[in-house]
């Protein structure tokens, strides 16, 4: 406790700390009309496909349309991923797109960016609401409703339980908007629809190895669970080889339920191990250049942009296996 209250008082200390602006002092910085730009993509980490399939439609798309994109990797590392920003500001560039790892620590990088004249856009992951606004502190957020996201898994398992009611959650990474959210979507629905209890619930961080790690000690602290949720398929993958480790059969004993929607992911439902997945798209680089083409044009950018995004199980994995990242 002691360490979140510390953490929220430095960063709203470095926040009101920088010189001659407060959190609204400044108007959005503007976008000047060019045909190609330098544009900056701080990208929180590179250890799951998901992430990989991120960047290479990031760059994909900077390639096809001509513009330099100025890539960082801060390895899961939120410091690194503020310094990196911060490089960017420092080499010029036009137009930041940051994928913040957690909703606080990346606060003054947003601000910074905000002193300096360059223009911010969120991806996949948002910042604290209560420190840093869209269309005020960075242009919009583009992504999925992590909160409806966590909510399909808890409707379709309501409807598909079959008995099974006592669930273990993987929570994603501590204070990341898709790990607050995701928990908040499907808590709300399970506690709603009653008859299930969340008898464990802890990060496994989207790790694969965290994931089985975790799984496996709260199999063993709660072996009557016959449901595991896990915030993202890297972790629950991890969880198959936890109940498998265990003596137990996944999709049979215990039902799987991912969010991401990767091929490894959709495959494991095909073959009957997980039992639903929700999509996480992670194709932003056409919608994100769009995005920044548009603000430059002077159209008005809504603050919330919202992927699209499947869902997966028994009925249509197959199928759509192929479409899967």
């Amino acid at each position: 406790m002691y360490r979140r209250v510390f953490l929220t008082t430095t960063v709203l200390a470095a926040v009101t700390a920088m010189t001659g602006f407060g959190l609204n002092a400044q108007e959005l910085p503007k976008l000047e009309k060019k045909e190609t730009y330098k544009v900056g993509f701080a990208q929180t980490e590179s250890n799951n496909p998901w992430r990989i399939a991120q960047t290479n439609s990031m760059k994909a798309e900077a390639e096809k349309l001509g513009h330099q994109l100025v890539y960082t990797d801060a390895a899961g590392s939120a410091a690194k991923q503020v310094s990196d920003v911060n490089s960017m500001i420092a080499q010029g560039v036009d137009l930041i797109f940051l994928a913040p790892r957690e909703e606080k620590p990346l606060i003054p990088a947003v601000m910074a960016a905000k002193k300096a004249g360059i223009p911010v856009i969120l991806l996949d992951r948002s910042v604290d609401p209560s420190l840093a606004k869209a269309g005020e502190d960075y242009l919009t957020f583009i992504g999925s409703d992590f909160v409806e996201e966590g909510r399909r898994m808890a409707e379709w398992l309501i409807k598909n339980a079959d008995g099974k009611t006592k669930i273990i959650q993987l929570e994603g990474t501590t204070g990341s908007s898709p790990a607050n959210d995701r928990k908040k979507g499907f808590d709300e629905a399970i506690q709603a629809a009653g008859g299930f209890e969340i008898v464990a619930s802890q990060s496994g961080d989207f790790a694969r190895d965290k994931g089985r790690q975790v799984a496996e000690a709260l199999l063993q602290a709660h072996p009557d669970a016959n449901v595991i949720y896990a915030h993202n398929d890297e972790m629950a993958i991890g969880a198959i080889s936890a109940v498998e480790a265990a003596g137990k059969v996944p999709g049979k004993d215990i039902l799987i339920l991912s969010i991401d929607g990767g091929k490894e992911a959709v495959q494991a439902v095909v073959d009957g191990k997980i039992a639903a997945v929700v999509e996480c798209n992670p194709r932003f680089g056409p919608k994100a250049f769009e995005t920044m083409m548009r603000y430059a044009n002077g159209e008005t950018i809504a603050p919330i942009l919202v992927n699209e995004d499947k869902f997966y199980d028994a009925s249509n994995a197959a199928a759509e296996l192929a479409n899967a990242y």
